[in-house]
């Protein structure tokens, strides 16, 4: 007698809000310019419902069969929201951990005032006195284009 637990699961034909996949995907602006992708890579796997995708992107693979291939142009707002002017702050230098290096065009990380989360803020200006951030998700404001192509559903 085989026990429920060595029977191989069967394979779903359609992504569901709590499937784990295996996928190809790429982000990149209406113009061709990319900003992740894992089509020349290994492809990636990862749990619906998890956060490893924004919600959004999780919205456009409900119910998307294995093998085709599918392109989806998001607008702003339909992608990673738009840019909120007020989450972007100067921030005296002084203020600043001193072990933190500080280089302009680039993504800093800072502990949560809990201390156990952490959260990140692009560093687009810096001077001898401050430092100016912007903790929007670099691809806010932006229109996208999303590609996926489901490998496998578990």
């Amino acid at each position: 007698m085989t026990a429920i637990d060595d029977e191989p699961r069967p394979a779903v034909d359609r992504v569901g809000p709590d499937s784990y996949l295996t996928l190809h995907y790429s982000l990149s602006a209406l113009d061709g310019s990319e900003y992740v992708s894992t089509f020349d890579l290994s492809p990636a796997t990862l749990q619906m419902g998890s956060g490893q995708l924004a919600d959004t992107l999780e919205r456009c693979l409900l119910g998307l069969p294995v093998s085709e291939r599918h392109v989806f142009e998001l607008a702003p707002a339909d992608a990673f929201g738009e840019h909120n002017p007020r989450l972007v702050e100067r921030i005296a230098r002084s203020a600043l951990p001193p072990e933190v290096e500080l280089k302009e065009n680039s993504l800093i990380e800072f502990a949560a005032p809990d201390g156990a989360s952490r959260f990140a803020g692009f560093l687009r200006e810096l001077d001898d006195t401050s430092a100016l951030f912007d903790f929007n998700h670099p691809l806010a404001g932006r229109p996208v284009r999303f590609e996926v192509q489901i490998i496998a559903i578990l």
